[in-house]
Order: C-alpha cells, then structure tokens, then sequence
C-alpha cells in the first residue's frame, strides 16, 4: 500500500448510489473506515444515496456484496473490515478468500467491488489507516468509487450511443 492518498476525483454530475458492506468486528477501526468514506462521499457526490449494511466479520462480507450486485443499482460497493494478524495463518487466509471473492463478485457482475477488507500486523497499523487522516483507507475507498463510477458511466453511455445510432443512409 502507497502512503499517498489519490487525488479526489471531479465530483458525480449525476445521482449516483453507493452501498457500502462494513463488518462489526474490530468495530472502531471500521467505524473510522465508514466515517471516512461516508464523508468523503457526500463531499464528492452530494446526491448520492449512501446504504450501511452490517454483517458480524469479514468473511460474511462478500455474500452481502453478491446479494446488492444482483440488484442491479449500485453504481460502486465499498467493503470494510479489518482483519488482524494472530498467531495462525487465519488472517491471512480469510484475507485471501475475501479479496478473492470480491473481485469474482465485481467482475461476475459488472459492478465496481472497492475493497478495503484490510489485514493489519499491529494496532498501530489500523490506527493509522483507519482513524487518522493522512491515509486514511476509507477516504481513499470513496475516491475510487466515485471515480470508477464517472468512467463505468461514460463507458456505458458511449456504448449505448453507439449502439442506438441509426443506420447510415447513403444517397
């Protein structure tokens, strides 16, 4: 992970809707996530709808994140957790199986996954990441998805132009 925030991209033009999928475990460190994101959100697309959806941890987040992409009307998903590092190799695996069904949901679906299911070593780590602001995840979550929202939405307007233009009459 870099150290520096991505820049704020232009703000939505149009009603956008984003749900974000947040795990209660580890909850103060969520929290932050949710409260930056959330933000960060209603700085960059004031219109937007914002949904909460809790589930008990991380592994329950991607079957919640499947269930919203089948509705068809989210323009971009955030997912939240925190995942620490114990003495096993849990964390590590759950991590992995997170991400991975993550991104299956995103590209099975055609609905943009921002995941910030984040494994931390130390508290300091999450503290960091999660409550402060100068790298904040969170904030950095609601970036992405407005920006993959304004490129998914000129995409998909370009391609229905071009698939509605009429046919060329010559002569």
């Amino acid at each position: 992970m870099t150290k520096e925030s991505p820049s704020r991209p232009q703000i939505a033009k149009n009603k956008r809707a984003f749900h974000i999928v947040a795990s209660r475990f580890n909850a103060q460190y969520v929290d932050g996530l949710i409260e930056h994101a959330t933000d960060e959100l209603r700085a960059l697309a004031p219109e937007a709808t914002i949904s909460l959806y809790r589930v008990p941890g991380s592994f329950e987040i991607p079957v919640v994140v499947r269930e919203l992409s089948n509705q068809n009307n989210a323009d971009a998903i955030i997912a939240c957790g925190v995942i620490m590092q114990g003495e096993t190799n849990h964390a590590q695996n759950l991590s992995r199986s997170v991400t991975d069904a993550l991104q299956r949901i995103a590209v099975e679906h055609g609905v943009p996954v921002i995941n910030v299911v984040l494994s931390f070593d130390t508290e300091n780590q999450a503290r960091a990441r999660c409550l402060e602001n100068e790298i904040n995840r969170g904030t950095e979550a609601a970036r992405a998805a407005v920006e993959i929202a304004n490129v998914l939405s000129e995409v998909r307007s370009k391609q229905g132009a071009a698939v509605s233009k009429p046919p060329r009459a010559d002569g």
